[in-house]
């Protein structure tokens, strides 16, 4: 039994680890979520109306962020909307790390040097989940691409 507790404990704590750094992109659309929504229902929306003008919010800003650093050229542009997303991620990182270090770390010193770590890789996890995608490509002068590659089609040349 106490093997299995043991086995169980870490995918557990696997698990919420996985979850953290998954989530670490969406920081700042629940962010916005969260405020545009208690901004919603403390004006007179039902608690409905506020869910879903919360959630809508939420999933636009996550996609105008993803869109807008795919589509950008300026370099400038693209650290300023990663660093958008990745800040909130690192402060939340930085405060799951320390409300989990209070559980087994004496020392408030340990405790922080911890969450100073867990907000760095939780950060640079966001940074580079949300700019994995975003490859970057030469453009000519009229937004055509300058050297496209040419498939060779060698079965309708008719060798042979």
């Amino acid at each position: 039994m106490l093997a299995i507790g043991l086995v169980l404990n870490t995918l557990g704590i696997g698990l919420f680890c996985w979850a953290i750094f998954a989530l670490a992109v969406c920081a700042l659309p629940f962010f916005v979520a969260l405020s545009i929504g208690m901004t919603a229902f403390q004006s007179g929306a039902g608690v409905v109306a506020a869910l879903l003008v919360g959630t809508a919010s939420g999933a636009l800003t996550l996609v105008l962020g993803q869109v807008a650093l795919a589509v950008t050229q300026s370099l400038t542009l693209r650290i300023a909307i990663a660093t958008a997303f990745a800040i909130p991620a690192a402060f939340a990182g930085y405060h799951v790390v320390f409300a989990l270090s209070q559980i087994g770390v004496p020392s408030l010193a340990w405790r922080e040097v911890l969450a100073c770590l867990g907000a760095i890789c939780v950060g640079g996890t966001a940074w580079t989940r949300l700019t994995i995608f975003a490859e970057t490509r030469p453009l000519g002068p009229a937004g055509v691409v300058q050297n496209p590659s040419r498939p060779m089609l060698t079965a309708a040349r008719g060798e042979g």
